[in-house]
């Protein structure tokens, strides 16, 4: 996967300078996903849209509480229907999107995932204003890394493979939408995933790794604020 953003200095330096809504109300955060986003077996503060809304803060860009639209084994069919249930208006600051370990994990094929994450991702880039550019997307982990998948006896190769098939499709497709790609992916395949990095299901991120995954998003989250 290609890796992080890079983005000039003098952007990040200006970030939390030049954001700021024409009412001064703070910012609005729409956290999109699966058990990844709404943070399967860890405390609320412990969720990664959380913790990025926080090291916002702490960078003095006022951001309200994210509204979080995921729940555990959604899938992207799921997930667009749950989008539909919530009558979600087009006004958010920035929105994430994380996706797609449900249709790899259900065996669900690479080209529909392709066509239902591109609707999502348009759908996402209406509900940031029809800005592409407010609009951040995190690769997907890899749960062969997991002990649940060990456990198991699962083939980590092989689903580490799919994985990096999905993202890549993902990657192309925001490039395409001009949309920024975040891949958090190395981080859930670090020896460290295997101790305090892992929730005690054994299946999902701790705090702890979310806490990467937001540090990792940060700088990108404050230069797309900063446009």
């Amino acid at each position: 996967m290609r890796a992080r953003w890079r983005w000039p200095s003098a952007l990040l330096l200006a970030a939390a300078a030049t954001v700021v809504r024409a009412d001064h109300a703070p910012l609005r955060l729409l956290a999109l996903g699966d058990s990844y986003t709404i943070g399967e077996d860890v405390a609320e503060v412990g969720r990664w849209p959380v913790q990025l809304a926080a090291l916002l803060r702490a960078d003095g860009i006022a951001v309200d509480p994210p509204t979080i639209v995921a729940r555990t084994g959604w899938t992207t069919d799921e997930l667009s229907a749950a989008m539909d249930d919530a009558e979600l208006a087009p006004h958010y600051d920035l929105v994430t999107l994380l996706i797609g370990v449900n249709n790899q994990y259900r065996g669900r094929p690479l080209d529909g995932y392709e066509a239902q994450f591109n609707a999502l991702l348009e759908r996402a880039i209406e509900l940031a204003g029809h800005r592409a550019g407010r609009v951040l997307v995190l690769s997907i982990p890899d749960w062969g890394a997991t002990p649940f998948a060990a456990n198991s006896a699962r083939d980590k190769a092989r689903v580490g493979a799919e994985i990096d098939a999905f993202n890549r499709a993902a990657a192309t497709i925001c490039a395409g939408q001009g949309v920024a790609f975040v891949d958090i992916t190395p981080i859930s395949r670090e020896p460290g995933a295997q101790a305090d990095m892992i929730a005690a299901d054994g299946l999902h991120p701790s705090a702890a790794q979310y806490a990467l995954w937001a540090k990792r998003a940060l700088p990108v989250a404050k230069a797309l604020l900063a446009r």
